[in-house]
């Protein structure tokens, strides 16, 4: 009992946390365009695997890529899973290099079992961020020095990101079909700044633009899973989900100022809409995994979204369809082991590459990443400690004006894993 408590307790504090937490204030230029960089989804044994997770089914983890898979949560079990994340990125254009870091947290889940074969699942998780501080300097002699204007400083920043609250349920059909289905409520304010300062104060006037977006709105997360026992030790799932695509409601502010050597303040352009609509691009995810039951898992998912679709204020023509390859593998020595803690960690692999959904000056942006993972249990539990690392490159022609990004990052997070719902019969 004094265990839940400070469960209960933890959750609540960490429920707080996550809402007065920024979001990630990771620098990166192609969070400027649309909604900012994606969040890679999933729980760190998922992101461990390369980002796998359609056909995942685990006892006590929540794979929230597809709702039926929540019907897989023991009975009478609680399952909760929070983390962090630290991440590092690297700039490179042309021959400067420019690095940034950032932590912060990075989701919180909860699930429980309504009755074997029923489960539900609840939490919160980011989608996208859009930091970026990103300056230029035009002195004479610089390439780009053109004397008409002479020199002048470009400076652009932006802040903010979407997030998402989830909370589904999942339910077997039969003994070998699931089906599940996620109400999401997507909320979020993205910011961004321009300034244009001349150095020639008497001849030009000082520009600036300020944007804000805010996105709000519901949305639905439909799955379906087969599962099937090859042998007594050996089982295949497969797994289908299905996000249709959503007009969120907006409010969208633009102004843009021009201010003279005499602090003179001109409004050029002021618009302010609440009723923006915001199109996102639904998509659809596959996968399949196959392995032998506390030995080793591995599997293979595909995800496709038509972001061309996409409708966002003032980035019309910024976005491109994309497809995105994932493959996992998880290997477990001997998960009973009474003598070796190490044969009983879990250890994890996989991969990713595809299309980023950012086309800029006419080509989108390619992107392909690697990971490893481990899980840790915790003494006498089925609880676990997941750790994971993820390398993931952005890149594009130089042709193309096309930076090329490289982003390592660093997550850990504690799945919890308890039994509630059972009554003692002694204290």
């Amino acid at each position: 009992m004094h265990k839940r408590l400070i469960i209960i307790n933890l959750i609540v504090l960490l429920s707080y946390s996550f809402t007065a937490i920024a979001q990630k204030q990771l620098n990166s230029p192609y969070s400027r365009f649309n909604i900012g960089a994606i969040e890679s989804q999933g729980s760190f044994k998922s992101r461990g695997m390369g980002g796998i997770g359609t056909a995942m089914r685990d006892n006590n983890s929540i794979f929230l890529m597809n709702p039926a898979s929540y019907s897989s949560l023991d009975t009478n079990s609680f399952s909760f899973d929070f983390g962090f994340d630290f991440g590092i990125s690297q700039l490179r254009e042309w021959d400067n290099k420019y690095s940034s870091n950032d932590i912060n947290f990075n989701h919180l889940y909860m699930g429980f079992p309504i009755k074997k074969g029923w489960g539900i699942a609840t939490g919160i998780a980011p989608v996208t961020y859009g930091f970026y501080n990103i300056s230029d300097e035009v002195q004479e002699g610089d390439s780009n020095y053109d004397p008409l204007t002479g020199p002048y400083s470009e400076y652009h920043s932006g802040k903010g990101g979407l997030s998402n609250f989830f909370l589904g349920t999942g339910v077997n059909i039969t003994k070998n079909f699931s089906a599940g289905i996620n109400m999401t409520i997507m909320f979020g304010v993205l910011e961004r700044n321009y300034s244009l300062q001349f150095k020639d104060l008497d001849n030009y006037y000082h520009n600036s633009a300020s944007e804000k977006l805010r996105v709000h709105g519901i949305n639905f997360d439909y799955g379906i899973q087969y599962m099937a026992n090859i042998s007594e030790d050996y089982f295949f799932n497969a797994g289908f989900s299905l996000t249709r695509g959503k007009t969120y409601k907006s409010d969208y502010d633009n102004v843009v100022i021009r201010t003279s050597a005499y602090n003179d303040v001109d409004t050029v352009s002021y618009t302010s809409d609440d009723s923006t609509p915001v199109y996102l691009p639904g998509n659809y995810k596959f996968g399949i995994t196959f392995g032998k039951r506390n030995k080793f898992t591995t599997g293979f998912d595909f995800v496709s979204a038509e972001w061309s679709k996409s409708d966002i204020p003032g980035y019309s023509g910024y976005a491109a369809d994309t497809k995105r390859y994932m493959w996992g593998l998880e290997l477990i020595p001997e998960k009973f082991s009474n003598f070796s803690f190490i044969k009983r960690i879990e250890y994890r692999a996989g991969a990713h590459m595809g299309d980023n959904y950012l086309i800029i000056n006419g080509e989108q942006v390619r992107e392909f990443g690697a990971s490893f993972g481990i899980g840790i249990p915790m003494r006498r539990s089925l609880s676990r400690i997941n750790l994971f690392v993820d390398y993931t490159k952005r890149y594009g022609s130089e042709a193309a004006g096309l930076h090329t990004e490289r982003v390592i990052t660093i997550g850990g997070s504690l799945n919890i894993y308890d039994f509630w719902f059972i009554q003692r019969k002694y204290n």
